[in-house]
């Protein structure tokens, strides 16, 4: 086994890690019966990206990509 496949082997490992961690600081999307009545349009609602919340979720999509990455060039033997 190569030091390059240790070292993404290891990287992976970090990230689903740490994607796991952010996925339970996350809340919930489910709005219950806010989104019936129509008050989901809040002012968080609305600036959810600025927020800590939205600052999550990209993050979290960034993982995703960078874990797929990953996977996919582990598999491929191509180191």
């Amino acid at each position: 086994m190569s030091i390059l496949r240790i070292v993404l082997t290891i990287v992976m490992i970090i990230i689903s890690i740490i994607m796991t961690v952010i996925i339970l600081m996350q809340e919930g999307k489910s709005q219950g019966l806010g989104a019936i009545a129509g008050t989901t349009d809040t002012y968080w609602g609305r600036n959810k990206g600025r927020s800590m919340e939205g600052f999550l979720v990209k993050f979290t999509t960034g993982l995703v990509i960078a874990f797929f990455v990953l996977a996919i060039l582990l598999n491929m033997h191509l180191f």
